[in-house]
């Protein structure tokens, strides 16, 4: 099996291993070490560098490092083993880097609870996968943080480690995972992290610029394919993306808007305190329970798309470069 073939049969096992097990919560996950990780090291660098930026550049370094250096370890000790050792162990290390069914099971909880008609339920529900305050939400606003968590997390927690793992394996897309996981630890525009956490929201918004605009293209490719607005996807995508202050989390959401022809975006509260953002795509339909339900059909027909042309070099005999 060349290198390029054996990429093809990784990504297609982790993605299967996603859609059949999810990700159980008895199991270890990677990311919670990655998360203690960086958590130990930053109370050590505190402490022994005084230059905030200079110790935040030695935090991502390291965390990168030793998350990408003990997966490789771990990874090629498996194939010296035995090549079927070596696979399984890389798929299952790849299967850990993605989140659809996840993403889809805790959205699914707030849904739920909005069907129930229990809009507590539904605001902690959110709370949990938004960073936002959602004490006094109402109904469509909870639809709305649904609906953007899923859009943005198609490319964070899908399209991006596929991404990776095509490129660079299990190693190169738990690595991705590490500068996700430390973006969403330390890159706060605040007062503790804006100089320490810098080099982590910098790299992460480098990691993500590819990913981010290939998942807002499979979306708008899969829109029409799944019962969604195609064309409407690329002109609010083209049109909108920039309405954020991410450089790269407005393109799938802008492109989901589009597809599902909703309008995401507008005022959040963080903290008690307000923050007005530029909104993204036309009110056409309302943000309700079909606007979510599109948002993960939206998700899973852009990873099936990658699935398909995958499928295609592997029935056509052709390998990936």
């Amino acid at each position: 099996m060349s290198c390029a073939d054996r990429a093809v049969a990784l990504v297609i096992a982790s993605m299967f291993l996603d859609w059949l097990l999810g990700d159980p919560r008895w199991l270890p996950h990677p990311v919670v070490a990655i998360g203690r990780l960086v958590a130990a090291l930053e109370r050590l660098l505190r402490r022994f560098v005084a230059n905030e930026r200079f110790g935040g550049v030695l935090l991502l370094v390291l965390v990168v490092g030793i998350t990408a250096g003990t997966a490789w370890g771990v990874v090629r000790g498996a194939w010296l083993l035995h090549p079927a050792a070596g696979f399984a162990v890389e798929a299952a290390l790849g299967w850990t880097c993605l989140a659809a069914r996840s993403l889809h099971g805790e959205s699914g909880r707030v849904a739920g609870a909005i069907a129930r008609g229990d809009l507590p339920a539904a605001r902690h529900a959110l709370s949990l996968i938004v960073g936002r305050d959602t004490e006094a939400l109402p109904e469509p606003e909870i639809w709305r943080g649904a609906v953007e968590t899923v859009a943005e997390n198609t490319s964070d927690g899908v399209i991006a480690p596929l991404f990776w793992l095509m490129i660079g394996g299990a190693p190169l897309s738990l690595a991705y995972k590490a500068v996700n996981t430390l973006d969403s630890m330390v890159g706060y525009k605040n007062e503790r992290y804006l100089r320490f956490g810098w080099a982590s929201a910098r790299f992460d918004d480098l990691a993500n610029l590819v990913p981010a605009r290939l998942t807002g293209v499979l979306m708008a490719l899969a829109a029409p394919l799944i019962g969604l607005l195609g064309r409407n996807a690329w002109r609010i995508m083209l049109r909108d993306g920039r309405n954020h202050s991410s450089p790269n989390s407005g393109i799938p959401e802008a492109a989901a808007a589009g597809a599902l022809g909703v309008q995401l975006g507008g005022t959040n509260s963080y903290f008690g305190k307000p923050v007005a953002k530029p909104v993204i795509g036309d009110p056409l339909k309302p943000l309700d329970a079909a606007a979510w339900q599109g948002a993960v059909r939206l998700m899973y027909g852009s990873e099936g798309l990658i699935l398909l042309f995958l499928g295609f070099f592997v029935l056509r005999g052709v390998t990936v470069p």
